[in-house]
């Protein structure tokens, strides 16, 4: 079954085609600059790569050459849109009508658009990308899969803040969660690798540009550092990640900025950005630290620092830790921050081997050492593969 995953933003359009059953990806890309000029990177076959500058007005057009890409000329990897069986989108907030992934219907994206005041950037373009293949490929069935869904089964003493009682049953202000695919995902591989479904006691940390962290027992998500919206929890590229509000409320009167002006500050210039006054990309960033740049220095520090603040507290909510597992851009690939992070947690029984943590390797893996009561693992996420496999299950009526 060739599933297509598509995930729309409000300027760029990525995409794969995969086959769920057997993991085969059959094609990959995105559509950048969509309404200013616009540019296809479109990769196929044993590592092709194909670049296509074309004016894409708008999303349609931008769906419209994928798909001719995927069925004709130099790209072709299937013969006709025929051949694509069903198309899974990325949705990212479904705040707490969706607690799962389902199939697009007029009701589901009318309570989608309810839910545009809780993720403004996002869910317009989520729903423009269901509506635009609902147009160009009827009768083929479309799947939301939702970033919040799995962190819907957090208890109520997790996800509320200590606000107004009324905020919350008014509008719906509470803790969310993002990053769900690929929380889920890391955490059930984990699951695998520890050899044991029951009396699980995960923490999974999802680090690139947008971080979060997740305390996962026996497969349900329990607590995740993320709120209402993407910007609370760890010190991420440009977000600021966890500020008092007082500290927020003084610098606005301070700079005499706006509610959106703070919001503007808080998401797109704060982080290892704002601290390093370097790069919101931590390779940059480490690199600036080696060369003896003090604000780099402080940067690194305090993106591991809130990291483990985070494991620590969520080895107290799990009443302990069998796995912490990293994953996402730098989990993946930063040793360093690996290494800050665990540094310090062996009375946690989290114990790092050096040896293992510096090997750089794609796969899977145990970074912990013999002794450790705990495994650390790092664990390269998927969450295409998620969509693909949450829509092939739905379309299939493998799961109601």
């Amino acid at each position: 079954m060739n599933i297509f995953i598509l995930n729309a933003g409000s300027s760029s359009l990525k995409y794969q085609l995969m086959n769920p059953i057997t993991k085969k990806v059959l094609a990959v890309g995105i559509c950048e600059r969509i309404g200013i000029d616009g540019v296809l990177k479109h990769e196929f076959g044993e590592g092709q790569k194909l670049k296509i500058d074309v004016s894409m007005p708008t999303h349609k057009e931008a769906i419209e050459l994928v798909l001719r890409t995927l069925t004709d000329g130099e790209g072709k990897v299937i013969n006709s849109v025929d051949d694509i069986e069903a198309i899974g989108h990325r949705a990212v907030h479904g705040g707490e009508e969706f607690a799962s992934s389902v199939i697009v219907t007029e009701k589901v994206i009318e309570t989608m658009k309810k839910l545009i005041p809780l993720a403004p950037l996002h869910n317009p373009a989520n729903i423009m990308g269901m509506e635009i293949c609902q147009e160009l490929m009827p009768g083929k069935p479309n799947v939301a899969v939702f970033d919040t869904a799995f962190h819907q089964t957090m208890p109520d003493y997790a996800y509320m803040y200590a606000l107004p009682y009324d905020q919350y049953t008014k509008h719906g202000i509470r803790k969310y969660g993002f990053h769900g695919t690929s929380h889920f995902f890391v955490s059930n591989e984990a699951r695998n690798m520890l050899d044991k479904k029951s009396n699980t006691r995960i923490i999974v940390c999802h680090l690139g540009n947008g971080s979060s962290v997740s305390a996962v027992l026996n497969g349900k998500c329990i607590d995740t550092s993320m709120g209402l919206t993407p910007v609370q929890g760890l010190m991420m590229g440009t977000r600021a990640g966890d500020v008092g509000a007082g500290a927020i409320s003084f610098m606005m009167s301070q700079e005499g900025l706006s509610i959106n002006e703070t919001l503007d500050v808080m998401n797109k210039k704060s982080g290892i950005l704002g601290i390093s006054g370097k790069s919101s990309d931590l390779r940059e960033v480490l690199d600036g630290m080696q060369e003896g740049d003090d604000r780099c220095r402080l940067a690194v520090e305090m993106v591991a620092y809130n990291i483990k603040k985070y494991v620590g507290s969520y080895v107290a909510a799990l009443d302990g830790v069998d796995a912490l597992c990293f994953t996402g851009g730098i989990g993946e690939n930063s040793a360093l921050i690996r290494e800050i992070v665990c540094a310090g947690l062996d009375g946690m029984g989290l114990i790092i081997d050096p040896t293992k943590n510096n090997k750089r390797k794609s796969n899977a893996r145990d970074i912990a050492t013999n002794s450790s009561a705990a495994r650390i693992f790092v664990i390269p996420t998927n969450e295409e593969f998620v969509i693909a496999n949450d829509t092939y299950k739905i379309v299939s009526g493998l799961e109601k």
